[in-house]
């Protein structure tokens, strides 16, 4: 029996770059980890696919808490070997994320420390309506 989640819409799944919409409820994380484990192993892209769900995890973890409304995954395939895999987590929200410490005890507070630590690169940008949070990940050969 598949796994069932939801999904807003479908933007695109073709070609270089897959999007996916997704409502502001808990099911979206679990939904967009599939989606996204599902659209790296198509891609021949498995070396990265645990660590890519994580962090997508994370991210949108972070907007279910602080914005309201659909949130946006968006997956940039790498064009060459040696080229970076590019994921975005958009929200409505326009205030970008804010790194913070976490003491032992907090039960949250490590997303946006474990994007940093993890992937080569990471930022993020103002969108029409909200922002987006993006990281990049080496694919290994």
């Amino acid at each position: 029996m598949g796994v069932a989640w939801e999904v807003i819409g479908v933007i695109d799944t073709e070609g270089e770059c897959a999007e996916w919409s997704f409502p502001a409820d808990p099911g979206a994380v679990r939904a967009a980890r599939a989606a996204v484990r599902g659209r790296l192993r198509d891609w021949g892209l498995d070396g990265v696919c645990d660590v890519t769900a994580l962090l997508v995890s994370e991210l949108v973890t972070n907007a279910l808490r602080h914005a309201t409304g659909p949130i946006g995954v968006r997956l940039v395939r790498p064009a060459r070997p040696g080229d970076v895999l590019r994921v975005e987590v958009s929200d409505p929200l326009p205030d970008p994320p804010r790194e913070r410490v976490a003491r032992p005890d907090d039960e949250n507070g490590r997303g946006l420390a474990l994007v940093a630590h993890v992937s080569l690169r990471w930022g993020t940008r103002p969108g029409g309506t909200g922002k987006t949070v993006w990281f990049e990940l080496a694919v290994p050969d």
